[in-house]
């Protein structure tokens, strides 16, 4: 999966970007107030997508 893909599917579901770390952004859930890292890997593999968002509460991408 694209990491652009992955940030709108986040903003889409009410994510917002928290802070950016040296190797990480750290996305936040609005409603439950539970932050997760997101790595800057242009390119990630869909489990990874899979656990941010299952981490953050979400529904994961289709």
């Amino acid at each position: 999966m694209r990491r652009k893909d992955l940030l709108k599917h986040l903003n889409k579901q009410g994510c917002i970007l928290l802070r950016e770390g040296g190797k990480y952004s750290v996305y936040q859930n609005e409603k439950t107030g539970v932050e997760t890292p997101v790595t800057r890997h242009p390119e990630m593999a869909d489990h990874a997508a899979k656990k941010i968002c299952k981490a953050l509460g979400i529904d994961p991408p289709r």
